[in-house]
C-alpha cells in the first residue's frame, strides 16, 4: 500500500467561526455515540450473516434463528438482484455476542481540525437522476442511487462538485482520499469513508468531515458498501474523522 500524498497544498478552513465551534461543541457526543452504535445488539459489530434467499424460499427471520443462542437475532431486508431487476429478499443475522464486538478495542479517529469543517453550496436536480455506484461485494457491477443534487465548493484553487445520495432522507456522501490504506498512523480505512451532510434552510449544507465514519464494512464483511464515485475521491489526503477500527490483537473481522 502507498504512503499518503504529503506534496499537495493543505486545505484552509472554509466556514464560519459559529459552524465550526457548534461543530467542535458537538464532536465529543458525536464520538460516544459512534463507540457505542457500533456494539449495539444491532449494530455494525453485531452483524454475523446477511443471507439472501432463491426465489420462492419463504424463510422467516423467526425459522433463522433455529440452533442460534438467544443472543442472535434476526430481521428481514431487500434489494434489487443485478442481473434480473426483481425484488430480492434477504434475511440478517446478529449476535450481541459477536467474536467481533468481543474483539473490539475502539475505533482510531484524527483529533478535531476545524479546516475540515467545510460550508458548501447544494444545489437541487431532478428527482428522478441517478448515479451509478459500484459496491464491495458486487463484483464490479453497479447499483444506481438517487442523488437529489449537486455539492460544491472550491478550496485552494480546487473546485469540487461531490454526489451524495438519499439514504433515507439524509444525504449520505461516500468520498475517497489518499489515505484510504495508506500505511502509519495517519492511514485510514481502504474503501473509503462515509459522511452524512448537515443541510440548511437554503441552499447552504455544512460537510463536517470530523464526522466521517469507517463505513458498515469496515466492521462486518456481510455488509455490501458502496464505493466512492470519481468525483468523489480527493487529491489530497483528508485528515479527519475516523481511521480504522481496531480489534485486540490486530484480529480481522
Amino acid at each position: 500500500m502507498s504512503d499518503i500524498v504529503t506534496d499537495l497544498p493543505t486545505l484552509i478552513a472554509s466556514a464560519s467561526a459559529e459552524t465550526i465551534e457548534r461543530a467542535r461543541e458537538g464532536w465529543d457526543a458525536w464520538r460516544s455515540s459512534r463507540l457505542a452504535g457500533v456494539t449495539a445488539p444491532t449494530g455494525n459489530l453485531a452483524l454475523i450473516e446477511t443471507r439472501w434467499l432463491q426465489p420462492g424460499d419463504e424463510t422467516t427471520p423467526e425459522q433463522a434463528l433455529a440452533g442460534h443462542p438467544e443472543t442472535v437475532t434476526a430481521t428481514e431486508l431487500t434489494r434489487r438482484n443485478l442481473e434480473t431487476g426483481e425484488p430480492e429478499r434477504g434475511i440478517r443475522l446478529w449476535d450481541a455476542q459477536s467474536p467481533a464486538i468481543r474483539d473490539f478495542e475502539s475505533i482510531d479517529v484524527f483529533p478535531f481540525d476545524p479546516s475540515w469543517v467545510v460550508e458548501a453550496t447544494f444545489t437541487p436536480v431532478a428527482d428522478d437522476r441517478t448515479i451509478p455506484f459500484e459496491h464491495i461485494r458486487d463484483n464490479g457491477l453497479t447499483r444506481d442511487l438517487v442523488v437529489p443534487g449537486d455539492i460544491a465548493f472550491e478550496r485552494d484553487g480546487i473546485e469540487y462538485t461531490l454526489s451524495a445520495f438519499d439514504d433515507d432522507g439524509t444525504l449520505l456522501l461516500v468520498f475517497g482520499d489518499p489515505s484510504n490504506g495508506a500505511d502509519g498512523e495517519d492511514g485510514t480505512y481502504a474503501s473509503g469513508r462515509f459522511l452524512f451532510v448537515q443541510r440548511g434552510d437554503d441552499d447552504r449544507v455544512v460537510l463536517d468531515f470530523n464526522r466521517a465514519f469507517v463505513p458498515p464494512c469496515g466492521f462486518s464483511d456481510q455488509y455490501n458498501c458502496p464505493l466512492p464515485p470519481r468525483n468523489n475521491r480527493f487529491p489530497v489526503a483528508v485528515t479527519a474523522g475516523e481511521k480504522r477500527v481496531r480489534f485486540a490483537g490486530g484480529a480481522q473481522h
